[in-house]
């Protein structure tokens, strides 16, 4: 693994950081109202070729993620961190990449696999082959568990890296979230102690 490099995020990564935040939030918004009692059939069809077209594109956005840490290594957690919170750190963000590799995959996985053989439409443009695999009711209802409990824990996982955000951001005062808001540098925070160690 390469060692994480400390020049904080480029526009390119700022812009896929919160560009994959939107994704998931309005994917998981899409989830909730096609499966609405009482739905129209038509709209019901139109919101789950939404919910899978834009699960593809979350998909080939996690890749290119990673394919990112692999070619130019992870950004180092911001300093003043200490080991515990640097090492948390890092699994959060080790384990939403996974997660949003996990959660669509499954998704795909679950269009593959259904009984009702309903083909994937790329925003109504081309047909998504479905992946190799056999299709039954058992296999559905399996890999439909599999996407909603990682779509769920990678909610879950979300709020908590927000609220840790905010957090560094209104108590701490360090700087973590500017990192991806585009301010390369952590200024010092103008306590009494370093005021004092100014003078």
């Amino acid at each position: 693994m390469r060692k994480p490099r400390d020049n904080g995020y480029g526009i390119g990564e700022i812009c896929l950081h919160w560009l994959m935040a939107g994704l998931v939030l309005g994917l998981v918004v899409l989830g909730f109202a096609m499966r609405r009692r009482g739905i129209d059939p038509a709209l019901q069809f139109s919101l789950y070729q939404w919910h899978k077209s834009f699960g593809l594109i979350a998909l080939a956005l996690a890749g290119l993620r990673v394919f990112l840490w692999l070619a130019a290594g992870r950004v180092a957690p911001a300093p003043g961190l200490g080991v515990v919170e640097r090492r948390a750190s890092t699994a959060t963000h080790l384990l939403l990449g996974f997660l949003c590799l996990v959660v669509p995959l499954a998704g795909w996985a679950v269009a593959s696999t259904t009984t009702l053989n309903i083909p994937t439409f790329l925003f109504n443009l081309v047909v998504i082959p479905p992946l190799p695999m056999a299709r039954s009711a058992g296999a559905e209802a399996f890999w439909s568990w599999v996407h909603a409990t990682t779509a769920y824990t990678l909610l879950a996982l979300a709020a908590l890296h927000s609220a840790a955000a905010l957090f560094h951001h209104f108590v701490r005062r360090d700087g973590v979230l500017m990192r991806m808001l585009g301010r390369r540098t952590i200024d010092p925070v103008d306590t009494p102690a370093n005021e004092g160690s100014k003078r």
